[in-house]
């Protein structure tokens, strides 16, 4: 008996934005992005669309695989840190749209390793009975957040930026280069006569660093929003990008190792490892730290960037689609992000 994945589904921004669109809007090339990030093209949504639609849009495509409707989800996780609203969270906004019954709807803000905290969780509900078959999505549109005019970037206004406008948007370009538009969902259960379980997950928080990586605006503040924090950009996330950078190389082969040793399995029986996609550079490196061959392991980010809490679903979509993942494999996923936290979840497909 196990929890398995029943289907999967995926859902990107309406445009596609190469790097060279982005110096419409500040001072950037493609070139400089590739170096840094190894980024060639990420999504934005179209104007009017939000997280919840793309998150109804790879949930409908996770049920059709499954072959269920939705009046036979009776859980749904939606992990997210770019919620349609400040309140209410989002995952009651997608259970309507969906359609689905008065079931609980529940909303999970751990950013990058939001989906392996989300899978912890749903693995923990279907064990105890709480439910039977549950919808868990990563959902993100970060282009809400961008220090540009999008309409500019996707080619859907000729405006031409002003000087004064492309320096603003120049001071954010280490951040706003890596993020893309994107959701992934998966529908899981228990079953008594398919092999496939979620082995064990090891998560970690350090909130000392949480100045490392975060929007400074909240509700910390009185009042929480003003024109001075527009003027000044504190709604745009800020990042000690070599500080991120080191720690999450560290962070991430660490704790796969460690999943590892509490289950008794070496890394030489894992099939693949699906590790957060921040920057090549980051998971070059894990690659390294792990000695993972290049079959071993899977990137996705040079196509769609940083999508937060879609990456690891969306990697998870993409190999079982292409067949890289096949019932029986051994696959460990990997997560670190702002907070800071991370985590790694070790599980039989």
């Amino acid at each position: 008996m196990g929890t398995i994945v029943i289907g999967s589904g995926m859902s990107l921004g309406e445009h596609c934005v190469p790097n060279a669109a982005l110096a419409r809007a500040f001072d950037t090339t493609d070139e400089w992005i590739h170096e840094r990030t190894g980024i060639r093209e990420r999504y934005y949504v179209a104007a009017g669309t939000a997280t919840s639609d793309l998150a109804v849009r790879a949930a409908t495509e996770a049920l059709d695989e499954a072959g269920l409707g939705p009046g036979e989800i009776d859980y749904l996780i939606l992990a997210t840190m770019t919620p349609d609203h400040f309140f209410p969270g989002s995952a009651t906004v997608v259970q309507a749209k969906l359609g689905l019954p008065q079931i609980p709807a529940l909303d999970i803000r751990q950013q990058c390793t939001g989906f392996i905290h989300g899978l912890q969780l749903a693995d923990a509900l279907l064990r105890s009975g709480a439910c039977k078959r549950l919808l868990l999505i990563g959902a993100e549109v970060h282009s809400g957040f961008m220090p540009f005019d999008v309409e500019v970037v996707v080619g859907t206004s000729d405006r031409v930026p002003d000087a004064a406008e492309r320096a603003f948007a120049t001071r954010f370009r280490d951040r706003t280069v890596l993020f893309g538009d994107a959701a992934a969902a998966v529908v899981l259960t228990r079953s008594e006569d398919r092999a496939g379980d979620v082995i064990a997950t090891r998560l970690h928080s350090d909130g000392s660093q949480v100045d490392r990586l975060y929007v400074p605006f909240g509700f910390a503040q009185r009042p929480y929003i003003t024109q001075q924090t527009i003027a000044e950009g504190r709604h745009i996330p800020e990042m000690d990008g070599a500080r991120v950078f080191k720690a999450a190389a560290t962070r991430l082969p660490e704790v796969v190792l460690e999943v590892l040793a509490a289950t008794g399995h070496s890394i030489d029986e894992v099939k693949l490892v699906l590790a957060h996609q921040a920057n090549l550079r980051i998971c070059e490196l894990v690659q390294r730290a792990l000695a993972l061959p290049d079959e071993r392991i899977y990137n996705n980010i040079e196509r769609y960037g940083n999508t937060t809490a879609a990456t690891i679903p969306l990697l998870w979509h993409e190999c079982r689609r292409a067949g890289r993942i096949q019932p029986g494999d051994l696959i460990c996923l990997v997560g670190f992000g702002a907070g800071f936290v991370w985590g790694a979840t070790l599980l039989r497909a």
